[in-house]
């Protein structure tokens, strides 16, 4: 059984309902929103916005981590990140950063944040270290094949579901043998992270075997290269629609939280979805 709480810094995310993480990009060269957010004033106004579209979680970045995207100095990536962080941890929600680097973790950490968000699961020397000498926050640990310069260039081969399941259960065991509860700790299958088109959908179709480890699962679908490729779809910012598709579909199969740039229209899809259960639910327990 997946478990349904998400313990972090300062809060104990209730996972009854499917979570909607807003995605804010404090980055010029953002796949998706070309820099829109990119000042610290603009990515503040970002956060409250989602937050009145009904996001339950911002998760903040300041690293591009697009296909082939450069990696950012560190000095630059704290700057960017940290300021926004400050402000966001006022809001009085769950505020997630996106990072690899350990010094930007322990940086963010120390300025509020509640969550880490890794798309290298702690790989990087000292991310391990980072985690396990906090003594509450949350972190989210990401598959990734190679890294963003060369994850496309070579995606994985054959039958990756177990291949995933496998590298999220080993970095589990690694923070938990460490001392971090596993109740601190979510996984991401990282969709579009060294893997082809029929493999991100693989991830998707066959997502309950993902679950079998009994962490919650968050899913990262929003304006993915894989939905334009089965959509002809080809600018990120209008893959909208099915972006929402992919989120409740992932939500229907167990998914915990869904990352999303659409927040408002995410929000609205899941709570169709979440009428149709209720009411499903409602009439077998009438029978």
């Amino acid at each position: 059984m997946t478990a349904s709480l998400w313990r972090t810094s300062r809060f104990a995310i209730d996972l009854a309902r499917p979570q909607v993480m807003g995605i804010v990009n404090v980055t010029p060269d953002s796949f998706s929103d070309g820099g829109a957010h990119a000042s610290t004033g603009a990515a503040l106004r970002h956060c409250i916005q989602l937050l009145e579209e009904g996001a339950d979680i911002l998760d903040i970045g300041g690293e591009s981590t697009r296909p082939g995207s450069p990696a950012v100095p560190l000095d630059e990536e704290l700057a960017r990140v940290v300021p926004v962080v400050r402000e966001a941890a006022r809001l009085g929600v769950p505020v997630s950063v996106d990072t690899y680097k350990p010094e930007v973790m322990r940086a963010v950490l120390d300025a509020g944040a509640d969550i880490v968000n890794d798309i290298w699961a702690l790989r990087r020397p000292g991310a391990v270290e980072v985690v396990a000498s906090h003594p509450a926050c949350g972190v989210c640990l990401m598959h990734m094949h190679r890294d963003p310069q060369t994850m496309q260039m070579a995606p994985m081969s054959g039958d990756v579901v177990p291949v995933v399941r496998e590298f999220l259960e080993e970095r589990t065991a690694a923070l938990t043998e460490r001392g971090v509860a596993p109740e601190r700790i979510v996984l991401d299958p990282g969709v579009g992270f060294g893997k082809t088109v029929e493999q991100n959908f693989a991830l998707l179709a066959r997502q309950g075997e993902l679950l079998m480890s009994g962490r919650p699962l968050l899913a990262g679908w929003s304006r993915k290269s894989s939905l334009g490729a089965v959509t002809g779809i080809d600018a990120a910012g209008e893959r909208m629609v099915p972006s929402v598709a992919a989120a409740v579909l992932a939500a229907d199969r167990g998914a915990a939280i869904v990352r999303v740039h659409d927040v408002r229209e995410t929000v609205a899809a899941l709570a169709v979805w979440r009428a149709m259960k209720q009411e499903h639910r409602g009439k077998d327990s009438r029978q």
